[in-house]
């Protein structure tokens, strides 16, 4: 018996990767823009104050300020109105949550303000 010689076989072009559709990319840009919105007015309503310097509280009472950007976080873990970073006052990771602004008076502004987390590169 004779085997049939085998024909040789095309190499199968890659499959392109899915893109989105221009409607549905424009439907998850304003789905993320507006959890943003969202976050950012659920935390106002709150009394919490957002932006470069928000002065924040770790769990053992230490203050500092850091930079709080709902939606974002380049150099913590955001667990909801907590966030998981380091402490420069206490030199530990822990978790830390905003202050609200009702809380805040002047001597607790400028402790704060003595120490700031690690800047972003």
């Amino acid at each position: 018996m004779t085997k049939k010689p085998q024909k040789p076989q095309k190499p199968q072009k890659p499959r392109p990767t899915p893109r989105l559709s221009p409607k549905r990319r424009w439907l998850t840009v304003a789905a993320v823009l507006g959890t943003i919105a969202a976050e950012t007015a659920f935390m106002r309503r709150r009394g919490y104050s957002v932006g470069l310097h928000t002065v924040v509280r770790c769990r053992k009472d230490h203050l500092f300020t850091t930079i709080w950007i709902p939606g974002a976080s380049l150099k913590s873990i955001r667990l909801g109105i907590v966030r998981f970073q380091y402490c420069p006052v206490g030199r530990h990771f822990t978790s830390v949550r905003p202050v609200k602004d009702a809380e805040l008076t002047e001597e607790i502004r400028v402790a704060a303000a003595l120490y700031h987390d690690v800047s972003i590169p």
